[in-house]
């Protein structure tokens, strides 16, 4: 579990370099950013985390200064009528009202499905999956060329994203469907966490009741694919990070000195 300071956005201005602060809505405990969190603290990106499931919990305001919003997975929570989010509307018309703004979105499993709906597509019913495979891009320029031309997609997610028809497919799974999608200029959706940790995976486990089938060994094949992970990340995060300009002109940083 991430420790960032939950003052990062009233920290934002300080010092003679304001740096850019990124909302984080996490749905489960046991998920978070997991490995790209060094990559944005590497470049003095801050994240605050808003966990509206824990008790006193809330999602961020509508007019919070983010330089950008990650909604990440949801374990066994879904968007598509068995098991929904209890803040699924209200997280999709938060998503929906950053895209008018052109604030950039970064959807993670079930955050992929939320931006999905908030752009104009849907999602689809599916069960509860947890499984490794492999992605491969459509393009040679997805997220301006760093996308590598195949990466290890992990899946831990009830119900699938259906992106919207003006959305741009990057890359695909093994039967040809999206597995990250881009929405507009700088909305992004990854249908696996592209920083996954196994313990992560090992806490969603243990967190709920439900279970995907096959856990264990699923579980295994993840321990294996640790470093290949870490390594596909690289590129990606560079590509990320220049797509949704995150290393410049910092709102957080500005309302915190006005």
């Amino acid at each position: 579990m991430s420790n960032c300071s939950s003052d990062a956005f009233a920290l934002a201005g300080r010092g003679d370099s304001p740096m850019n602060v990124v909302a984080v809505i996490q749905h489960t405990s046991g998920e978070y950013l997991g490995l790209m969190e060094d990559h944005l603290e590497g470049r003095r990106i801050r994240f605050q985390y808003f966990r509206p499931f824990a008790g006193g919990g809330k999602l961020p305001e509508p007019d919070l200064p983010a330089d950008a919003l990650i909604l990440l997975g949801g374990g066994p929570w879904g968007s598509a009528g068995s098991r929904d989010l209890p803040t699924l509307a209200e997280e999709i018309e938060l998503t929906r009202m950053k895209l008018a703004e052109g604030i950039p979105v970064i959807g993670i499993g079930l955050g992929a499905q939320i931006l999905a709906i908030a752009a104009g597509g849907g999602s689809e019913p599916a069960d509860l999956v947890l499984r490794s495979g492999v992605a491969a891009r459509t393009t040679a320029e997805a997220l301006n060329g760093f996308l590598p031309e195949t990466f290890t997609q992990v899946v831990y997610m009830r119900d699938r994203p259906v992106p919207p028809d003006d959305a741009e497919i990057l890359a695909v799974d093994e039967l040809g469907r999206p597995a990250l999608f881009q929405v507009g200029d700088n909305a992004y959706g990854f249908v696996g966490h592209p920083g996954v940790k196994l313990g992560m995976v090992e806490d969603l486990v243990m967190e709920f009741e439900e279970v995907p089938a096959n856990a264990a060994a699923e579980l295994e094949i993840l321990r294996s694919l640790q470093r290949t992970i870490e390594d596909d990340l690289v590129p990606i995060m560079t590509g990320l990070v220049q797509r949704t300009s995150l290393m410049s002109a910092p709102k957080a940083a500005e309302t915190a000195i006005g």
